[in-house]
């Protein structure tokens, strides 16, 4: 499987105790290296479908959890000046609201209207549930209404499919993985799982601090595991 990178929001900061924002000068200057490289950042599904194709080479899997309305604003203007495709796991019970879950300071989450731009522009819309809520605490009914109910409003707001999950905080063990294939994704974003697959599948983590020498090592230590595995 190709390397697939996970972000989250894009933006100027001036405190980000998580770790979740990139600056949009280095997310720029990433995307820049990755073509200088030879490399095209695509959605989850384009990437799944080419690598059952063998279609996959000089292919990066871009992926953005939580839906921040910068990603929209932000990093889809510099993915297209790219020509590169990229999925935004979205928390379909915040639409419009904040990251409540976090304890860190509040960023703005997008709007319908941003979604259905993002969507238009070409972009993967996918699932990160209703609430952002940690899954393996979750009881069977609030798990069928954490996956169920979040693809149900994001595919009427796009009037398309919705066929990808990102599991909240990577936290999935066995039961939210068959859980999720069972609800019908055709797919399933993880950090590092335990057993990677299709419905679990390991993404690496991309900060403001990643410049040449991390990614290109992000890159290198991604090809090593998938050697190891084969």
């Amino acid at each position: 499987m190709p390397l697939v990178l996970m972000y989250h929001s894009v933006d100027h900061f001036d405190e980000d105790p998580h770790l979740v924002t990139v600056s949009p000068a280095r997310f720029a200057r990433q995307m820049a290296w990755l073509r200088a490289r030879g490399l095209r950042g695509v959605g989850m599904g384009e990437l799944l479908d080419a690598h059952a194709a063998g279609r996959a080479r000089g292919l990066v899997g871009l992926t953005f959890d939580d839906g921040y309305a910068d990603f929209v604003t932000r990093a889809v203007p510099a993915l297209l000046r790219y020509g590169f495709g990229a999925t935004v796991f979205v928390v379909s019970g915040r639409i419009g609201a904040y990251n409540a879950w976090d304890d860190g300071p509040r960023k703005p989450l997008m709007t319908a209207d941003q979604i259905r731009t993002a969507a238009d522009a070409g972009m993967e819309i996918a699932s990160h549930g209703r609430h952002h809520v940690s899954l393996p605490g979750a009881d069977d009914t609030e798990l069928r209404e954490e996956l169920e109910e979040s693809r149900a409003v994001l595919e009427d707001l796009v009037e398309g499919p919705v066929t990808g999950f990102a599991y909240p905080y990577g936290h999935a063990s066995a039961r939210e993985v068959e859980a999720v294939r069972a609800a019908g994704y055709d797919y399933a974003c993880d950090i590092s799982p335990d057993e990677p697959g299709r419905h679990a599948l390991p993404r690496a983590y991309v900060g403001d601090r990643d410049g040449p020498v991390r990614l290109r090592a992000k890159i290198v230590r991604h090809e090593l595991r998938r050697r190891s595995r084969v």
